[in-house]
């Protein structure tokens, strides 16, 4: 995956995934699906998108997915993040629900979450790809193991960052973080059939402002500015 697109903080220390057997099987695995005539989503250019996005030295919150959308035009790279013009998710009709309750912001008209990426909130699925309509299906081919490396090496820097692990799925996988350092923040899922079991009122927007600005950093805009919709 010598051609990938990705900020040059990441790419060096994740070397070792990247020349790794397993990250061959992978690549091998996805070539095999589109010569079998199978669409994956996102495009190839945006695999690594969420690390191109948010260098590894700017990265102050870590807000953790599970798979891409794997409906046409949805995922672009960005967990929970769809391209402008495309219809929000369930899903995120509820964090902005509960970013108005937290902070006041009313809910933007688009679900394009750019805007966060470019502040330093890493918007990571734990598996980067899947097939057209096949929710899950590229689980257990390798990328959980590549974006495990990802979030250890957030938890290793020094600087302190807040993790925002929304469900159990996301809450297992960055099980291994450091608390001493970094503030890990759980809720449920804001799928329509979790919210309301706690994630609704958990505030965590307001908790990871207030964490980064105790720690001498900067805190997040949670607003999100109107985006253009491209003609393509």
């Amino acid at each position: 995956m010598a051609d990938i697109k990705l900020d040059e903080s990441w790419r060096e220390p994740l070397r070792d995934e990247f020349e790794s057997g397993y990250m061959a099987d992978l690549k091998r695995f996805l070539v095999a699906e589109k010569a079998a005539g199978k669409r994956i989503f996102p495009p190839g250019g945006e695999w690594f998108h969420a690390l191109d996005a948010t260098p590894l030295d700017k990265v102050r919150v870590v807000i953790l997915g599970q798979d891409p959308y794997h409906g046409p035009g949805q995922a672009h790279g960005l967990c929970f993040s769809v391209r402008p013009g495309v219809r929000i998710p369930p899903s995120l009709v509820n964090i902005y629900k509960e970013l108005q309750d937290d902070l006041g912001i009313a809910p933007p008209d688009h679900g394009n979450l750019e805007h966060w990426a470019g502040q330093g909130v890493l918007l990571l699925n734990a598996v980067l790809t899947v097939e057209a309509h096949q929710a899950a299906s590229h689980r257990g081919r390798g990328w959980e193991r590549f974006t495990d490396a990802v979030i250890r090496l957030v938890d290793a820097r020094e600087t302190p960052a807040v993790f925002i692990l929304w469900g159990s799925y996301a809450q297992k996988k960055a099980a291994f973080v450091d608390r001493s350092r970094h503030l890990v923040l759980k809720a449920p899922h804001p799928s329509p059939l979790s919210a309301h079991n706690g994630f609704f009122g958990s505030r965590p927007f307001s908790q990871a402002n207030r964490f980064l600005e105790q720690q001498g950093l900067t805190p997040i805009d949670w607003r999100l500015p109107p985006v253009q919709v491209s003609g393509d």
